[in-house]
């Protein structure tokens, strides 16, 4: 465990994922769902919802990727240029809801860049949005159809959301900024 005090551990972040996929499925009883994940723990917890959402619908349920990098509205006053992953979204997007999934929902740029990302392969139906944690914080009229857990913070934290598949362990922590660790 890295710095942070843990808010959901791994059979908390199961229990998540399976209950927004429960949620999903009950507002979406027409069946025409994908599911798109925001690279990288969004895509991961995307490709988990998606193997639940079709075991729950009976039907397959499509699966794709964004990479928001060049999308985002703060690129050009990045000091270091975006790590650009391939985006994939291999299906018909038209007469679909679209599930985007992200970790954290924080201000809400991500996601803006997210929708603008989707609409470059396709206009779906509907877009719906689920995100393991939602911190609060907008700067952006956006929010979740599906939460995990809400969990209130001030702007000095910073939340981790680790994956077994690149952190060897599932778990949602809060901690301190980088900025206010070395000021302590």
């Amino acid at each position: 465990m890295q710095d942070g005090k843990i808010v959901l551990a791994e059979d908390e972040v199961g229990r998540a994922l399976t209950r927004i996929a429960h949620e999903i499925a009950e507002r979406n009883t027409d069946a025409r769902v994908a599911v798109v994940g925001i690279h990288r723990r969004g895509a991961i917890l995307a490709r988990r919802l998606q193997a639940l959402l079709a075991d729950l619908l009976q039907t397959d349920v499509p699966l794709g990727d964004v990479d928001i990098g060049f999308y985002r509205d703060d690129v050009a006053s990045r000091p270091q240029a975006p790590v650009v992953h391939a985006s994939h979204i291999d299906f018909d997007m038209s007469e679909r809801t679209v599930v985007i999934v992200d970790d954290v929902l924080y201000t809400g740029r991500t996601v803006r860049a997210a929708i603008e990302a989707l609409f470059d392969y396709g206009r779906p139906e509907r877009v719906q949005l689920a995100v393991l944690a939602d911190r609060g914080h907008r700067e952006l009229p956006i929010r979740p159809d599906y939460v995990g857990k809400n969990l209130p913070t001030s702007r000095e934290e910073h939340v981790s959301v680790r994956v077994v598949e690149l952190d060897g362990v599932d778990e949602v922590a809060i901690g301190l900024t980088a900025e206010e660790r070395v000021g302590a």
